[in-house]
């Protein structure tokens, strides 16, 4: 390939890729927290279990609009999505438990392939139950998202606590309809579903006996965490690549996953380029990641989808990760997080200035062993270390209680997604501990059910 035509390409790829999760008309620069990557190539190795769709059945329920206020419209509701697997559940009379997975931002759809629950709820004769996220998928109050968007009053229905409240709502109504009163739950979820996860145990105890929070990064808040701690852990991942796409390595590193291992095919394919062209072995690189193509260039997206108009209101009301760029261990140019220009981009765009400073008052964070060692329990801090926001997660034990269980090779949610036939030992260790210290908490939930009835 000639050298020009290489530039043009590698120039126009540069130009229109960046930061991949992040829509064109988003006014910040915060990478959606989902457990999936859409530009990422997910491996073809063959699954353990099995998803079985006709096991699933969906169902709406008329979801209270505002749980916080008690003004006549506060009274309106909604048609919230959830799907049930009653396949494996032991029943009511059994108090056999049930397994809530906790939607994030995007529709409940893609999430129930997850394996956590698949895989595990025939061992606990658990029952399965997936509860989609107000204003992702068909969730949505008001209509469609356009018109819930579009309005500033509708807008300050959409954030995390209202979300919450509809977990709680929904899963104290479904024990009830089931009589299913003494089964215990165990809530979990990934991404911002585990940050969700782990501030519902928090403030729904009676409702939740414990959580999974795989790759939650709850102390990227509030400059508890460095700015720059995200990018410095992509840098670690592509240590010897320089000057390559934004966009490229914080998806591949954030899900770095087996089998298909993404950096590691950047840089099989940039160490097999021939000759010593730099930008030839950036292209080998890009052609090691996504394959041969007659065309590399990513369309520049001028319509965002439903999912990214949601996480974009997101991140600029309640959801304020600030994700910078140092200047000592990266091979970014410093570009440091700017708080100020945060909130006048947010401002512009929506109208209203985003709290960055809430997330962290009402779900706490600041010493957070000294805080929930006396307090919480039964909270699993799940990560894998090559994830860039394992750099806000807990990754340390809090208490006998509140564990935290990662892998140096881990990458995002991978614990959560269905294992296969080709997954490491690590991996494969890790979801059993996992799995061993929900097997401890029910113990002790029908231990303490039976001594007092």
């Amino acid at each position: 390939m000639h050298s020009h035509t290489l530039l043009f390409r590698f120039t126009h790829f540069f130009l229109v890729t960046l930061l991949t999760s992040i829509s064109s008309t988003s006014p910040h620069k915060i990478p959606r927290l989902s457990v999936f990557h859409e530009t990422i190539t997910r491996g073809t190795s063959k699954t353990i279990s099995t998803f079985a769709s006709e096991d699933l059945e969906t169902f709406f329920y008329p979801q209270t609009l505002d749980h916080f206020n008690y003004q006549p419209g506060s009274y309106a509701t909604f048609k919230q999505r959830y799907v049930i697997n009653y396949k494996h559940w032991g029943g009511a009379n059994e108090s056999a438990p049930i397994f809530v997975y906790l939607g994030d931002e995007a529709p409940i759809d893609g999430q129930l392939e997850l394996g956590f629950l698949i895989e595990n709820a025939p061992h606990f004769k658990a029952l399965q139950v997936y509860i989609e996220h107000r204003f992702y998928g068909e969730s949505i109050p008001f209509g469609t998202m356009e018109d819930a968007m579009n309005s500033e009053t509708t807008r300050g229905y959409f954030n995390s606590a209202q979300a919450l409240a509809d977990s709680a709502e929904l899963i104290i109504y479904l024990k009830k309809k089931l009589s299913a009163y003494n089964s215990p739950v165990i809530v979990s979820g990934g991404s911002y579903g585990g940050m969700l996860a782990a501030w519902f145990r928090l403030k729904y105890p009676h409702v939740a006996l414990g959580a999974l929070a795989s790759s939650a990064p709850i102390l990227y808040f509030d400059d508890i965490t460095p700015d720059d701690a995200y990018i410095t852990i992509v840098t670690k991942d592509f240590r010897d690549l320089k000057n390559y796409l934004i966009g490229m390595y914080t998806g591949a590193a954030q899900y770095d996953e087996p089998p298909s291992y993404p950096v590691a095919r950047v840089c099989g394919g940039i160490d097999g380029a021939k000759g010593n062209d730099v930008l030839g072995k950036i292209f080998a690189g890009i052609v090691g990641l996504n394959g041969i193509k007659t065309c590399y260039v990513n369309p520049v997206n001028n319509t965002p989808s439903e999912t990214d108009i949601g996480w974009n209101w997101q991140a600029c009301s309640e959801m304020v990760i600030p994700i910078g760029v140092g200047g000592k261990d990266s091979m970014f140019q410093p570009d440091p997080f700017n708080l100020q220009q945060y909130i006048m981009d947010c401002t512009s765009f929506y109208g209203v200035p985003p709290r960055p400073n809430w997330a962290t008052t009402y779900y706490g964070g600041y010493d957070i062993k000294l805080v929930l060692q006396r307090f919480a329990s039964n909270i699993i801090f799940s990560n894998g270390l090559r994830d860039p926001f394992s750099s806000g997660g807990v990754l340390e034990d809090l208490s006998d209680t509140l564990l935290a269980v990662y892998t140096a090779n881990g990458s995002h949610c991978l614990d959560i997604l269905m294992a296969t036939e080709t997954d490491p030992q690590w991996l494969i260790e890790q979801r059993k501990v996992e799995v061993k210290i929900i097997e401890g908490w029910l113990k002790t939930y029908y231990a303490d059910f039976r001594a007092l009835t």
